[in-house]
């Protein structure tokens, strides 16, 4: 009789956690969707974004000078809803380094960070600069050198950003700064760039971070935080006030593979490598929004409502057409039409999702 008890339990254990799995959600991928000049080349693609008339503008880690370890790697580029290209924007532009995010904001303000000269910069539809915030190093100033992790951490300085990394706005038009590499805060700015404040320091616990990679908004204008290095989503209020943490816990599959190394090692105490570790954010506009998130191992995107729960996911790591080379950006103009840029293999996707079937 035992032994039936204890198989019950298990059986029961096991259908519970089959129910917890989300489906897979058949997709596709565009071919050949971005339509490149000769002689027009992208890097590293590390920024996606979509504007209200369907134009993509891609940020990537291209028009290279320099060598490896001293290169300005930092292009915008602007193509139509058809994926043909429209122009360059921002050619040359002073504040270009290494390129890391761009974002659109409601009035179809062009906004982008780059890590290597810790600045942000507004541009105006017209590709004109509006706002400029931070201030990179020169070769004049005294330490000129890239920025370490030192322990214990520098204190952040306001206004100050040590290896920016994404941007977003609440309803009233605040701009919030995820910084980043070595800050491990987000900054907040009123609408017309006066600083307000900043939350955050380096750690684990509610409001910590290791490394707030990726920042978006929700329609209430709550402050959806990717903590990469500690696997972990994390939600504010437009104050800053830590309103709960989303995880996404599924296991990659056993013969899942990496686009390069060993399969990441789970007790690492830096998760960014872990199943889940949300390296990209995106949420859906319309009146029921989604969540949208990307690791770069087993190479996933999960779709999850706004209280965390885990509807679908899709994709896996590797070089062909419908699957990933480290999402390092999402654009989500719709539920079913997403943007990814992949860093590794140096391209943007457009993802046609069909929940119906």
């Amino acid at each position: 009789m035992k032994s039936y008890l204890i198989l019950a339990l298990l059986s029961a254990g096991a259908a519970a956690f089959a129910q917890v799995r989300p489906p897979e959600i058949p997709y596709d991928s565009v071919p050949n969707f971005l339509k490149l000049p000769a002689n027009l080349y992208l890097g590293e693609v590390a920024g996606v974004a979509v504007n209200s008339k369907g134009h993509v503008f891609v940020f990537s880690r291209s028009s290279t000078t320099g060598p490896a370890f001293g290169a300005a790697a930092a292009q915008l580029l602007e193509f139509g809803p058809d994926g043909k290209y429209i122009r360059e924007i921002g050619k040359n532009l002073y504040a270009w380094s290494f390129a890391h995010a761009v974002r659109i904001d409601k009035d179809d303000n062009i906004w982008v960070v780059d890590k290597g000269s810790d600045m942000i910069v507004e541009f105006n539809p017209e590709g004109r600069v509006v706002m400029v915030f931070g201030r990179k190093k020169e070769a004049g100033d005294e330490g000129d050198t890239p920025w370490t992790h030192v322990k214990p951490p520098r204190p952040a300085i306001d206004g100050e950003f040590r290896q920016p990394t994404d941007v977003t706005w609440d309803l009233e038009g605040n701009i919030f700064i995820s910084d980043g590499y070595i800050n491990s805060r987000v900054a907040k700015y009123d609408r017309n760039g006066d600083w307000v404040k900043q939350w955050g320091e380096p750690g684990s616990g509610p409001g910590e971070f290791n490394t707030p990679h990726s920042i978006v908004a929700d329609a209430q204008g709550n402050i959806y935080v990717a903590d990469r290095g500690n696997r972990r989503i994390q939600v504010f209020d437009h104050d800053g006030t830590f309103l709960r943490e989303i995880t996404i816990d599924i296991p990659a599959p056993a013969d899942a593979q990496t686009w390069m190394g060993p399969r990441p090692n789970p007790g690492a105490p830096d998760k960014t490598m872990q199943p889940g570790s949300p390296w990209a954010l995106c949420i859906t506009p319309g009146p029921t929004q989604y969540l949208y998130s990307s690791d770069a191992f087993p190479g996933r995107i999960y779709k999850l409502t706004l209280d965390g729960k885990v509807v679908g996911m899709f994709g896996r790591t590797g070089r062909q057409l419908k699957q990933f080379g480290w999402i390092h950006a999402l654009a989500c103009p719709s539920e079913n039409e997403i943007y990814a840029a992949e860093l590794l293999n140096w391209r943007i996707q457009k993802l046609i999702l069909h929940p119906e079937k």
